[in-house]
């Protein structure tokens, strides 16, 4: 059995981890006005869950501690992803879907996009479809950009508009400590101020294997949208500035558009160390260790 669910009978329970942008370069801008990107992209073992049993029609609950974010949502983009997938396949959308919101909502590290990666996922193998992989994908990214990587979830380099995705070499074990400071940041707001030139992507593409190359390799490698975002909300450079100061911390950076950041870290010890001394000076943040999935 996957380690990404755990079945019994007609019901399975799907993970959906979170997604961290080590690298983020915006390297161009298409005719359409999307924005081309290129992108390290790592799993978190920290996420929502996706409870999904058979039912006679399709419904969703949410739970969770983030719940409430999502109580205003008219349409979950689970749900979205759900009816995507039983239109594809000529299927009656029906599932009871369960989610556990445990990732703060609009934070740059995929929690939609992960949920909605859970629901294709859950939902192919409670329908009994076979779509091929290229073919899911296809279908994942019309949800949005992150969803064929978190429906792959494992670490990749990310072109495009999200497209396409090249598999990395075993990166080195690393943990990573990740913290929000409680504030929205606009994607678009952010794209739209992006300012200067578009970004030239540094050779050789792929990370190298050991730990201090590979950290040199990520620093070379900046997230582009970290600037505007902090612009865009000082609190980001609050977080930011709060890793930079923890003991032991080989690079922070900001994930995707904002406002969760990270920081790495070569041992848990030290990731824990961290993040309690952070709980303690900012008790109204989301601070979570996580393991960086191999």
């Amino acid at each position: 059995m996957s380690a990404e669910s755990a079945a019994a009978g007609t019901a399975c329970v799907q993970r959906a981890w979170a997604k961290i942008n080590l690298t983020l370069q915006v390297v161009g801008r298409r005719p359409d006005g999307y924005h081309e990107l290129e992108s390290l992209v790592v799993f978190a073992e920290v996420g929502d869950s996706l409870k999904i049993e058979a039912a006679g029609d399709l419904s969703l609950s949410v739970a969770g501690p983030f719940a409430p974010a999502l109580a205003m949502e008219d349409d979950n983009l689970v749900l979205r992803a759900a009816r995507a997938l039983a239109e594809r396949a000529g299927v009656l959308p029906a599932a009871a879907l369960t989610l556990t919101k445990n990732l703060p909502v609009a934070s740059g590290i995929g929690g939609g996009s992960a949920d909605a990666a859970a629901a294709l996922r859950g939902l192919s193998r409670l329908w009994n479809v076979s779509l091929p992989a290229g073919e899911l994908e296809a279908l994942a990214l019309r949800l949005g950009a992150d969803v064929p990587v978190c429906l792959r979830g494992e670490a990749a380099i990310m072109s495009g508009i999200g497209e396409r995705l090249q598999p990395v070499p075993a990166l080195p074990p690393l943990w990573l400590l990740l913290v929000n400071p409680g504030v929205a940041v606009s994607t678009a707001a952010v794209f739209r101020s992006l300012a200067g030139n578009f970004s030239a992507v540094a050779e050789p593409r792929l990370p190298p294997l050991g730990l201090a190359a590979f950290v040199d390799w990520l620093a070379a490698r900046p997230n582009d949208l970290q600037a505007p975002a902090c612009r865009q909300a000082p609190e980001v450079v609050a977080a930011l500035a709060a890793l930079d100061e923890c003991d032991d911390c080989l690079l922070v950076r900001m994930s995707g558009s904002g406002a969760t950041c990270f920081g790495l870290f070569e041992s848990e010890n030290a990731a824990r160390q961290a993040a309690e001394a952070l709980a303690v000076q900012h008790p109204d943040w989301w601070v979570v260790p996580a393991l960086l999935r191999a």
